[in-house]
């Protein structure tokens, strides 16, 4: 039973567009794909359409029944994904553009696409959590405050009870430390390394990577 499902699955899970072996072995084992077949072809034989565009299913579905038109007489046939813009009149009836397609969200009074940059930053906030980092230093690069922390959606200890607070923080002061002298006044290198350095001993002790935001502001000594 469980190879049976995970074959089933890889065939959904892969375009298979005209792999005629597998889909036979498909068709031809399954019980009622046998009887939904029979039943397509008194369909097709009653209403005898010129054209056939299957519209539900996997991609194995969608070539079995084009495939089982054809056989059926009919004299033109189309497999279209997703978004494919048909024409089926006049002439022949191809594919002939794509348009975008996908989920819109309503977020607020606002109407977003389920891949939009803020719908993907929040489902990843809410698995992570967030750090921020404000860092003050001098043109020069030297700490004119002590480096600030704030954590949200975060562990307040590791499994050693230590603060996570003061392991951010301690990764802070020894990433300013590396760096090179000659470019600690760059704002955009500290931002980056400090970025890194926090994410990375928060996923040590905790096992995951949050989002991390640093704001170096540079003020006159």
């Amino acid at each position: 039973m469980r190879s049976g499902i995970s074959i089933s699955h890889c065939f959904g899970s892969v375009d298979i567009w005209g792999t005629e072996g597998a889909l036979r072995m498909d068709l031809e084992n399954q019980k009622l794909v046998k009887t939904r077949r029979e039943e397509l072809k008194d369909m097709y034989g009653w209403v005898r359409p010129r054209i056939a565009l299957p519209m539900h299913g996997e991609a194995r579905h969608l070539a079995a029944n084009a495939a089982l038109a054809k056989q059926c007489g009919v004299q033109q046939t189309v497999i279209a994904r997703v978004g494919d813009v048909v024409k089926l009149a006049p002439g022949e009836a191809k594919i002939i553009d794509q348009v975008p397609t996908g989920r819109l969200f309503r977020d607020g009074g606002l109407l977003v696409g389920s891949e939009d940059s803020s719908v993907r930053e929040r489902r990843k906030l809410a698995h992570v959590g967030i750090a921020f980092v404000t860092v003050v230093t001098d043109p020069r690069g030297k700490l004119v405050a002590e480096p600030d922390v704030v954590l949200d959606g975060i562990p307040l200890v590791d499994k050693e009870g230590t603060d996570m607070i003061d392991i951010a923080l301690d990764s802070v002061e020894a990433t300013l430390k590396s760096l090179p002298p000659k470019r600690r006044g760059d704002p955009v290198l500290i931002e980056d390394s400090v970025s890194k350095a926090v994410r990375s001993a928060i996923d040590n002790a905790w096992g995951k990577r949050p989002i991390v935001k640093c704001i170096v502001t540079q003020v006159d000594g």
